[in-house]
């Protein structure tokens, strides 16, 4: 049996229990060496054979997943944040499939959420941005045409950037090409919830000076988006005016969330 599991952001105690404890019960793991933190793996049974998947191809990871089947043994494939953002697990879990080895996966804390925790931000804030666009810039991997920055931006919403920090300045151009203006706010979060954890508010007009003057060109994420700012709406579920199925509020004719 192979196991996908989300390391988090990359504090290890971050990792959810069920995560924990497939790490815990491991005879093979195969870890993004470049991504998540070494930490977790002091959680493996001192027997646990370990591949670090940073300097592997995929037929290579799936050779050793492969072996481990063939032997009886139970595998943790380990993958920073939550492995169905950026994780390359869909292939994966297809050659799995073809191989007729079975899987299953164990979703982990997102750094996005670990970044927004450090900031001491909520994407969805009343009044300002009801959704949020998780994407990243078009690099040595290209993302499809409808879905080019420039185009995302135009929505004006609570974005957050994955793989982009070492584009900064042509980040920048994308993002003030939509609806964003120099002085919409912006923050960089350099590794979340790591103990070298670094955060830099700025906003989109200096998005890649703040870089430069802080060194981030990786491992790091991009916030922007008035959610940043200082200007929301109180909730509607939380108003004492608000009826929901739970609460009756001054309001009879409200309800919902």
């Amino acid at each position: 049996m192979v196991h996908f599991v989300g390391a988090g952001p990359g504090a290890p105690d971050l990792i959810t229990l069920r995560g924990a404890q497939l790490l815990k019960n491991a005879d093979v793991v195969i870890y993004a060496g470049s991504l998540v933190n070494p930490e977790l793996l002091e959680l493996c049974p001192p027997q646990v054979k370990i591949h670090n998947s940073a300097a592997m191809d995929l037929e290579a990871v799936l050779a050793v997943m492969e072996q481990a089947e063939t032997a009886g043994l139970t595998t943790v494939r380990l993958h920073t944040g939550d492995a169905s953002l950026y994780g390359a697990i869909r292939e994966q879990m297809d050659a799995l499939s073809a191989k007729g080895i079975d899987f299953d996966v164990t979703p982990g804390v997102s750094s996005f959420c670990a970044a927004a925790a450090a900031l001491g931000a909520e994407f969805t804030l009343p009044g300002v941005s009801q959704s949020l666009i998780v994407s990243r810039m078009a690099g040595r991997t290209p993302v499809p045409e409808r879905e080019q920055l420039a185009a995302l931006a135009e929505h004006g919403t609570s974005m957050v950037l994955f793989l982009s920090a070492g584009l900064l300045p042509q980040l920048q151009e994308e993002l003030l090409r939509g609806a964003y203006t120099p002085d919409t706010p912006a923050a960089l979060v350099y590794k979340a919830s790591w103990p070298d954890e670094k955060l830099v508010r700025c906003t989109v007009g200096t998005l890649a000076q703040a870089g430069r003057e802080n060194q981030i060109t990786k491992t790091a994420l991009v916030l922007v988006g008035d959610f940043l700012g200082k200007e929301y709406e109180r909730s509607k579920l939380y108003d004492p005016a608000f009826s929901t199925g739970f609460r009756q509020g001054a309001d009879t004719n409200s309800r919902g969330d």
